[in-house]
């Protein structure tokens, strides 16, 4: 069911909150240029009697709207195959220490054409980095507070009780201007994530505190084309009733303007992350096709042979497919309230 603060979103494009929320009637919207084949119905216009949605191809933004990309400093584009791997150096003995810095920062983020969110950022994006190691280096993140808030940051894995980024334990809160390094050892190899553990932990995540981290094993996995896919939302009238936009990797409906450009016959690997706040869970499923899921990534044997999976909040797992055909294929939240507010995309698969 639709809660009150979401519907007045869908229905009316009135302003929701501080942040303005106008994105009209959820009209359709023609295929912009240098993107064909982008679901469309030409002219804006609704099939569904003036109720929520987007009509019968969908709901997206208003036509030729867009987000400024360049002014929010990251795009999710990019963020798709971004993976830092810091900086490394050889310790006694020879064993590998590898190196990062994070720091937190306010910033406003457009997170739909037009509207801004007051953002608590990880690396001045949307989600954080993603960090990437092999299982068995030492791990050190220097960690900077530049955000007018208190934070922490708390990895999942294995790691002293000292190094666990929450609040009276260890080093504890990171307070406006501090600096802490969290020291531990990569492992389990897997698929985690980080976040602020501060409270209230609900805001401090749903406004933005949180990236992947992935530990490799000491075999590599076979190689592919690997992809981050980081599930959110945005609650923009900061009630904590829910959200009034879902995304993938920082900004909704992306990637039906930009898909993700992959090619045939090659082996796929998606990073698949659910960190959404004020929902219990979150979907995954790919159109027209199956995918061997590993979850948390912990094994390197697949659990399952799916074309949807369902996670709870911090869960996540490897997803490894091959597109045999050319063409578009939607990917989304199997929960028809997120995919129409934004939680939607397109795989573009060529030769």
């Amino acid at each position: 069911m639709t809660s009150p603060s979401r519907r007045s979103f869908l229905i009316g494009g009135a302003a929701a909150g501080s942040t303005g929320l106008a994105l009209g009637s959820w009209a359709l919207r023609e295929s912009p240029p240098g993107h064909a084949g982008v679901p469309g119905t030409g002219p804006a216009q609704r099939h569904d009697g003036g109720h929520h949605g987007g009509g019968a191809s969908g709901a997206t933004f208003r036509k030729d709207a867009v987000v400024d990309h360049e002014r929010n400093g990251f795009n999710p584009t990019e963020t798709l195959r971004d993976f830092d791997y810091g900086r490394t150096s050889a310790l006694p003995g020879g064993r590998t220490l590898r190196e990062w810095d994070v720091y937190a920062a306010d910033e406003e983020i457009e997170v739909a054409p037009g509207v801004r969110f007051p953002a608590w950022t990880l690396n001045s994006r949307i989600p954080g980095p993603t960090l990437r190691c092999r299982e068995g280096e030492l791990l050190r993140v220097h960690f900077t507070n530049g955000s007018a808030h208190p934070h922490t940051l708390h990895f999942h894995g294995i790691h002293p009780a000292e190094m666990d980024g929450v609040p009276g334990i260890g080093r504890g809160i990171i307070e406006p201007g501090e600096r802490f390094t969290y020291e531990f050892d990569a492992t389990p190899f897997g698929l985690h994530l980080f976040h602020c553990h501060v409270g209230p932990l609900a805001e401090h995540i749903a406004r933005g505190m949180y990236g992947t981290f992935i530990v490799d094993p000491p075999q590599p996995r076979p190689p592919a084309d690997e992809l981050v896919m980081v599930m959110h939302g945005y609650n923009t009238t900061f009630d904590g009733e829910g959200n009034q936009l879902y995304a993938v990797n920082g900004i909704p409906f992306h990637y039906m303007v930009e898909p993700v450009r992959v090619r045939r016959n090659q082996l796929v690997r998606i990073y698949l992350v659910n960190v959404l706040e004020y929902d219990p869970i979150n979907s995954f499923h790919v159109h027209g096709n199956f995918f061997e899921y590993f979850p948390t990534g912990t094994r390197l044997q697949p659990t399952e042979f799916t074309d949807t999976i369902v996670q709870g909040q911090g869960q996540r797992g490897i997803c490894e497919l091959r597109f045999p055909h050319n063409g578009q294929y939607m990917f989304h939240a199997h929960k028809t309230e997120f995919a129409d507010l934004g939680w939607m995309g397109l795989f573009e698969v060529s030769e």
